[in-house]
């Protein structure tokens, strides 16, 4: 994949981090979710381009 691609997938990875952090320290559990959901999209976008290069090779 591109260097683009994989900079935007673990940018939101980290982004969903960043977000459930903050929903846990102001025990907001809808900024919760939707860090949960940034950071597991990202993880999963990410796998998905481990397996495109590895088919690729």
């Amino acid at each position: 994949m591109s260097i683009a691609q994989t900079i935007k997938h673990k940018t939101q990875e980290f982004k969903g981090r960043i977000t459930e952090r903050i929903g846990r320290t102001t025990r907001n559990r809808r900024l919760q979710r939707e860090g949960r959901t940034d950071r597991a999209l990202g993880s999963l976008k990410q796998a998905g381009d481990k397996a495109k290069d590895a088919f690729r090779r």
